[in-house]
């Protein structure tokens, strides 16, 4: 079932007297409990279409429908009020607020909701145990490693139970074994818990463990024959 449906999306800014479109006229269907990576070159349109599937931006152009909901219409605050019920992210760097205990840095997104303190600290602690570091939650973030930061992050991401959680090269700050943890946790999160998940790496490691691989180059998708051909040439010239 398609879950998340984009129809000639666009995203276009000015810059100078210069317009720059990172995504043009893009189509993608993703299903309900997808997990799918996103692929390309820096300045390929990655970032810019997992905002606006986020609702951190507004495109310019086309259509996005979440859920069969259309949410590229909507006004900055309807927005944010949607993207506050619907959407996890997490940063490459974390985002954690340093003078917060992994403990309220996980609560930060439910204080937007309408729950009791008693709602919050079960919810709060049911995150907090599902990514691996309930022993760590009166720690702040300076007392963490950087894949227990991650973790957190990951914690404070599911902690509004959202219909989407979107990574941006979430293990891009990581050492290879953190790094391997973490892509084992989101597996986890997407088969054992159907968390639809859309992320953005430049590591093939961390994409094979998606269920989906999508490459984006110039703001349009690349289609898999057109993106071994371009590889093949890339490796023909440099053996040349």
């Amino acid at each position: 079932m398609t879950f998340i449906e984009c129809r000639r999306l666009t995203k276009s800014y000015q810059k100078g007297d210069s317009t720059i479109t990172p995504l043009q006229e893009l189509d993608l269907d993703v299903d309900a409990g997808d997990f799918l990576a996103l692929m390309g070159p820096s300045g390929s349109g990655k970032t810019t279409l997992l905002n606006l599937i986020a609702g951190i931006d507004q495109p310019t152009g086309g259509t996005l429908r979440i859920a069969d909901f259309d949410i590229s219409p909507l006004s900055k605050s309807r927005l944010a009020d949607w993207r506050s019920d619907n959407i996890g992210y997490i940063f490459q760097l974390y985002n954690l607020v340093s003078v917060l205990t992994a403990y309220e840095n996980v609560e930060l997104p439910l204080l937007l909701h309408r729950l009791s303190a008693t709602e919050r600290h079960a919810r709060v602690a049911a995150a907090l145990e599902l990514v691996g570091v309930a022993d760590r939650h009166d720690h702040f973030p300076r007392q963490l490693s950087g894949g227990q930061e991650q973790r957190v992050a990951i914690a404070r991401a599911i902690v509004t139970n959202p219909k989407i959680i979107v990574a941006d090269e979430p293990t891009g700050d990581l050492d290879a074994d953190s790094a391997a943890a973490i892509m084992q946790l989101l597996t986890r999160l997407n088969r054992e818990h159907g968390r639809t998940l859309l992320m953005v790496t430049h590591d093939s490691k961390c994409a094979a463990y998606a269920r989906h691989t999508l490459h984006l180059e110039k703001g349009r998708l690349v289609e898999g024959h057109q993106l071994a051909a371009r590889r093949t040439r890339e490796t023909q010239e440099a053996t040349t």
